[in-house]
């Protein structure tokens, strides 16, 4: 399994890249099949709250964490937007500028295959 994990966009993108530029106000967590899939993982709140705290408004988290968004205090979620992803396609599409869906797509090659659960 391929895992991204809270990484400052501001990291991974620079004025010569040649594609499209990685969001420098979003953070990401969650762990990814080779299929494409988005996985669960643990320490939500903690990680929202780094990237709160280090300025970002945005994040992207796996669709079954969307219950973990709770523990979050509100005043934390009223700041931020909360953006739950079910595979590869959609996290290309939140994190990249002006990308769109149908490319961000064709890149990830996703299939229509169910996510195996995580065990």
């Amino acid at each position: 399994m391929l895992k991204f994990d809270h990484y400052s966009a501001e990291r991974c993108s620079s004025p010569r890249d040649l594609g499209p530029r990685v969001r420098s106000d979003t953070a990401m967590t969650g762990e990814c099949t080779l299929r494409g899939w988005v996985l669960p993982v643990g320490g939500i709140k903690a990680k929202v709250l780094a990237a709160h705290c280090a300025g970002l408004t945005r994040v992207v988290l796996p669709q079954k964490n969307a219950r973990d968004a709770e523990e979050i205090p509100k005043e934390v979620r009223s700041e931020l937007e909360l953006i739950f992803v079910q595979d590869m396609s959609q996290v290309i599409a939140a994190a990249l500028e002006d990308a769109p869906i149908e490319a961000a797509g064709a890149a990830a090659n996703v299939t229509a295959a169910e996510p195996a659960a995580a065990a």
